[in-house]
């Protein structure tokens, strides 16, 4: 899997721990490591993760290897994006897109916490 740099990677064992359970918001990344996208989105990611650390969690999912979140989920395209809250999806993005433009998608996200 292409990893994120200060990224954590969840799994079908430790995703509800991890994401549902969660005290602030957690935006997933489903990812693959024939994603060229996902590849893009890697820093992405690891920007976000450590400019936002006290008000979102940011974790990747492979989903060749974790099929169960991934199917319960619904997820179809690499990569998807999926904002978390309370246990709950929230927002869902599909495809790899600049910081800016991520950070301006996630602003409804931060302004409720």
């Amino acid at each position: 899997m292409i990893h994120a740099e200060g990224v954590a990677e969840v799994t079908d064992a430790t995703f509800d721990g991890e994401v549902l359970a969660a005290e602030l918001p957690v935006l997933v990344e489903f990812t693959a490591d024939w994603c060229g996208p996902c590849r893009q989105l890697a820093p992405v990611l690891s920007a976000i993760a450590a400019e936002e650390a006290g008000r979102i969690k940011v974790v990747q999912i492979d989903v060749d290897a974790n099929p169960g979140i991934t199917s319960r989920y619904a997820v179809l395209s690499m990569p998807t994006l999926m904002v978390f809250r309370s246990g709950e999806p929230v927002k869902s993005m599909v495809g790899a897109r600049p910081k800016r433009r991520l950070l301006q998608e996630l602003e409804d996200v931060f302004e409720t916490v």
